[in-house]
């Protein structure tokens, strides 16, 4: 039972982990060459789609490939009235500030 939940809670993190959302702001060819496990995909241009994954008091962590459509996309939720959205840089970076979490909450995220 104790093994159920571990797998439970691997496949769910990063989202169970932290409780917020992760969105991969790549196009979605990006996306399918290359991702991190249960993050959403929505193109930076089409960031407004999130209301159907997170509401505006949601944490909300964006990513890119450089970190440039990341913080347009930021810009854009801002002023849509979203409140808590972070941009979390470049793909390499998401992928290291997920996996320091996880290191903090001792969960094995390799």
């Amino acid at each position: 039972m104790i093994l159920n939940k571990f797998i439970v809670i691997l496949l769910a993190w990063p989202s169970f982990i932290f409780s917020s959302v992760f969105i991969d702001v790549r196009t979605s060819e990006e996306h399918a060459s290359e991702s991190i496990i249960n993050t959403y995909n929505i193109e930076w241009q089409n960031i407004l789609d999130i209301d159907e994954v997170a509401t505006k008091d949601d944490e909300i962590y964006l990513f890119c490939r450089s970190g440039n459509r990341s913080q347009r996309a930021k810009k854009i939720l801002e002023e849509a009235g979203y409140k808590k959205v972070f941009n979390i840089g470049g793909f390499k970076e998401a992928s290291d500030y997920i996996k320091e979490k996880a290191k903090v909450l001792k969960i094995d995220a390799t």
